[in-house]
């Protein structure tokens, strides 16, 4: 795909994954509309985004209100007049096990942002991304297999993979889609906005990244040559292309890993 004139809208943009994703589409000659719950926020992303030449623009969007999905779909189309492709990124995330929460019900929170969200704004969108759209999704290892300390947000991508998956079967080739799996990810408020035992955002409370996190830049350059290079699944890192194959043949060792990974990553 050849970005330059493309009008992508970009969930999540304004930190983390979303905003320098947007930054750097537009750098690239891509039109860019910026979707998140703070204008605020948002604002301060275009601003940076037009000071370096590149064309963009705001829309404050709740996706899990689908009628603020269905506006920010059709503010995006009366800007630029098509949009070519829709990049799900919104999510949060939680840190805790499930026997120490003190009550459940922020599970909700995690289905309505990290699936209902994303069902929202496809909804919206696919009719102006038939014959050649793409729809990406900015997922995680975690939609692939269970994860401690992480069992309703697993749930979660577990939902979205199970349901971007049949999409793609149901439109038949006429929309592209890209998965972009991914492991931990430095410089994001990921983790500052994870949910804990209590159902608050974690804040200065959050887990530290190990060296086998991969870097915010890293990360956004591999999605955007995914993209160009019209990819149907992405792994950040790469290793993680092994977490399908060792999930069925060798499930027990996995786990081992697993395990240990996260054990490392909460000294």
């Amino acid at each position: 795909m050849n970005l330059s004139e493309k009008t992508f809208i970009v969930t999540g943009a304004s930190s983390g994954i979303g905003e320098i994703l947007s930054k750097k589409l537009a750098q690239k000659g891509a039109h860019v509309v910026c979707a998140a719950r703070s204008a605020d926020k948002l604002d301060r992303v275009i601003t940076g985004i037009k000071s370096n030449g590149g064309t963009a623009m705001s829309v404050p969007t709740d996706i899990t209100d689908l009628l603020q999905c269905q506006s920010l779909v059709k503010k995006t189309i009366e800007r630029f007049g098509k949009l070519d492709v829709l990049v799900l990124n919104a999510g949060i995330s939680m840190w805790t096990s499930f026997e120490e929460l003190n009550d459940v019900s922020f599970f909700r929170q995690l289905m309505e942002t990290n699936y209902m969200g994303a069902v929202h704004c496809c909804h919206a969108a696919i009719p102006h991304l038939r014959s050649g759209g793409l729809i990406v999704s900015c997922s995680s290892a975690q939609a692939l297999m269970g994860f401690p300390y992480h069992s309703g947000y697993a749930a979660s991508k577990h939902a979205l993979h199970g349901f971007l998956e049949s999409l793609d079967i149901e439109m038949r080739g006429e929309i592209n889609f890209l998965e972009v799996i991914m492991g931990w990810i430095r410089d994001t408020e990921l983790r500052h906005n994870a949910l804990g035992s209590d159902g608050q955002k974690m804040g200065e409370n959050k887990r530290k990244h190990t060296s086998q996190s991969v870097t915010l830049d890293d990360c956004t350059e591999a999605i955007i040559a995914g993209i160009k290079t019209n990819k149907k699944t992405i792994y950040i890192p790469g290793k993680l292309r092994w977490v399908p194959f060792l999930n069925v043949f060798f499930k027990a060792f996995l786990r081992r890993k697993v395990l240990k990974t996260v054990d490392d990553n909460m000294e």
